[in-house]
């Protein structure tokens, strides 16, 4: 069996990945990785999607927001156009309306935001006390090496991410995850990204969605896949507060305020190690229960 692509490697095609070739005028497309489950990986969208959207923007201008709707799964096996649309640009302010489509097709709608650097009031809530740090809790490897029959393809897409869970993930046995109002994950890029604050902006998108939804299940103790639930992005809002690099630790403190008629809201706060609140997530998803 062939390992997957880790640590820098896999960073750099992660890289490669976000690097979208210009199409025609305001018109990018994005390819997917030779390797990887039949519907695009949400977070992959979502980052493309940003990516052509900051590619119109003075650098000047960090992104501060985005709001994005799944209209329909992704199809691995076909590029994805990403059409721009220049909303506004204002004295402090762009905006940006960016579709991902394929064949013809919507799949993806995205609003993003711009902001110049401003100063002014500057607070947030503390980090979670008492979190272990990431050097002591075990990685995804360790977490999931006594249940390989749970990794499907898993096992073979590139791992451009260190995520480390604190606590049971949702890629567990049935019946072997104990309910957790709480979900905290500790997540970096596995190597170092350049210096662009686009494309780290577009790295935290990329990994937001990898675990978010997953703090619905922990709330019951349910688990993805057979005996469990299957589930899909409804939609992604991201807002980013500090600046940060996507290739040094943050803590992904993620919670469930509500879930009902099939779908899952989902919040996360991301923090850096010495306490700083960077990043806003919040998500809500189709979940549904399979049987064993």
């Amino acid at each position: 069996m062939t390992e997957p692509l880790t640590g820098q490697a896999a960073v750099d095609s992660l890289v490669e990945l976000l690097d979208l070739a210009p199409v025609d005028d305001l018109v990018y497309r994005g390819q997917n990785p030779p390797v990887g489950p039949p519907r695009i990986y949400g977070g992959q969208v979502a980052a493309q999607a940003l990516t052509a959207a900051g590619r119109t923007v003075d650098p000047s201008r960090t992104v501060h927001s985005l709001h994005g709707y799944f209209v329909r799964a992704g199809d691995m096996t076909e590029p994805v156009d990403y059409h721009v649309e220049r909303i506004r640009d204002g004295r402090s302010f762009s905006v940006r309306r960016s579709v991902a489509k394929q064949r013809g097709k919507e799949i993806f709608v995205m609003s993003a935001s711009f902001q110049v650097r401003e100063e002014g009031l500057d607070h947030h809530d503390p980090a979670p006390a008492d979190v272990p740090g990431p050097d002591d809790v075990p990685t995804m490897t360790d977490r999931l090496a006594p249940y390989p029959e749970r990794l499907g393809v898993w096992k073979l897409i590139p791992r451009p991410m260190d995520v480390r869970y604190l606590g049971e993930p949702g890629w567990v046995r049935p019946g072997t995850r104990e309910a957790d109002p709480r979900q905290r994950v500790w997540m970096r890029l596995d190597g170092k990204l350049p210096d662009d604050p686009l494309l780290h902006a577009c790295a935290l998108t990329y990994m937001s969605d990898l675990t978010l939804l997953d703090a619905v299940l922990s709330v019951h103790g349910e688990v993805w896949g057979p005996g469990g639930v299957i589930g899909a992005s409804l939609d992604h809002a991201l807002w980013f507060h500090r600046p940060f690099r996507a290739d040094e630790w943050f803590l992904y403190d993620c919670a469930s305020p509500s879930a009902s008629g099939s779908r899952g809201l989902a919040t996360g706060r991301m923090f850096t190690r010495d306490g700083r609140h960077i990043a806003t997530a919040v998500q809500e998803g189709l979940l549904r229960r399979v049987g064993g």
